[in-house]
């Protein structure tokens, strides 16, 4: 999962909203055409056109507006602009049990133990596997964390493999060999930033979190 930085939500939904008469009460089936694009668009802007779960590139025509919280369960919630992002794969394919993100997700939803990608803390939470593109629990008694990861798919073999090629392009031999703490601070920050284009790389907080998982190898070799 990857943290996403919330902005302001667009005048131009908050508008829409609002500008009926005493008894317009919009709902999320209201929201279509022209609108319903302009909002797609300023979450994917929000989110550097990557997945808000797995991090993978989005465009418009293969992606869907998520509700973090699902409309079956939260209605009041269905227009609220912190409970909107953008997910990857506008309609899944192949077996169920393959599917991944929001539409993995559907409409089952803990509270208890969900862990939101507008959660500054929620990227930490997860480490991955060099080799195998794997992902786990930072810790492994964490129930949300555990839960999450299921629950969206994140381990299906189609996301390891675009984990596991974007982390072996960088984390080579002589990357490994040659870096440093400092280095590797730079670089996750990097990483987790927009381009001058508004674009963030793909996988990008996933390369961020193995550079800090490197730092604390070396800082627990350090102390041996």
């Amino acid at each position: 999962m990857r943290y996403i930085a919330k902005r302001e939500s667009p005048q131009a939904f908050e508008r829409w909203k609002t500008e009926g008469d005493a008894d317009w009460d919009p709902r999320y089936v209201d929201l279509g055409g022209e609108r319903k694009r302009d909002l797609h668009q300023a979450l994917r802007e929000e989110q550097g056109h990557l997945c808000c779960y797995c991090g993978g590139e989005i465009s418009e025509s293969d992606s869907h507006i998520e509700h973090f919280r699902p409309q079956s369960k939260f209605q009041s919630l269905d227009l609220d602009y912190p409970n909107l992002h953008v997910s990857c794969v506008r309609t899944p394919k192949g077996a169920r049990s393959a599917w991944h993100c929001g539409h993995a997700k559907q409409s089952e939803f803990c509270e208890e133990r969900a862990v939101s990608p507008i959660d500054e803390a929620c990227e930490g939470r997860f480490i991955y596997a060099l080799q195998s593109g794997a992902v786990y629990a930072t810790d492994p008694h964490d129930a949300g964390a555990k839960y999450m990861g299921k629950l969206l798919g994140l381990d299906v073999e189609v996301l390891r493999e675009r984990r596991r090629e974007a982390l072996e392009e960088v984390f080579n031999d002589e990357f490994v060999e040659s870096t440093n703490e400092e280095q590797l601070r730079a670089f996750a920050q990097t990483w987790r930033q927009p381009a001058e284009d508004g674009r963030t790389r793909k996988f990008g907080h996933v390369l961020a979190r193995y550079a800090e998982q490197m730092i604390e190898e070396m800082r627990q070799a350090a102390k041996r």
